[in-house]
């Protein structure tokens, strides 16, 4: 019985102290991980639309090496933090092809008051290229992941 109760405590205690030092996003297989020293610490399902975001309005999730910049509390989809896009390459991109880059594409857990239909809401992509979580997880991820974290979102 003491063996079982130290196992649990040793591993909410990594879990908790966990060092996040890169979030990685495969969109193609639908997973977001939080990797400590190259160790999968924490997996969560998601993901978006294939394609690299090109413009505003595209409905599409940046791909690329990008950095959790800032954590926004007050947001519409319980909390958030923002991703760093577009960066000077996506802005030259856009330009080239005569459109705004858009921009605010966060990692958010649901719409305010629609959390307990995360269940459903997680098997659609709805976010117009963010990045949605359930709001629990979105509460252990703000946890685990500090500002300045480099994000790398990939197809």
């Amino acid at each position: 019985m003491k063996t079982a109760f130290f196992l649990l405590i040793s591993m909410f205690a990594t879990a908790v102290t966990a060092s996040v030092d890169l979030v990685k996003v495969d969109k193609s297989e639908r997973q977001m991980f939080l990797l400590d020293d190259g160790k999968v610490v924490k997996t969560y399902a998601g993901g978006s639309p294939e394609g690299h975001k090109q413009q505003e309005g595209d409905e599409r999730t940046p791909e690329g090496l990008y950095t959790l910049d800032y954590k926004k509390e007050d947001s519409s989809y319980y909390r958030s933090m923002h991703i760093s896009y577009p960066n000077q390459k996506d802005i030259q991109k856009a330009e080239s092809l005569g459109v705004s880059p858009g921009g605010f594409i966060m990692i958010h857990g649901q719409r305010n008051r629609l959390g307990a239909l995360d269940f459903l809401m997680q098997r659609f992509d709805w976010t117009d290229g963010c990045i949605a979580i359930t709001n629990q997880e979105m509460d252990e991820f703000m946890e685990l992941v500090s500002v300045g974290t480099k994000i790398q979102i990939e197809w």
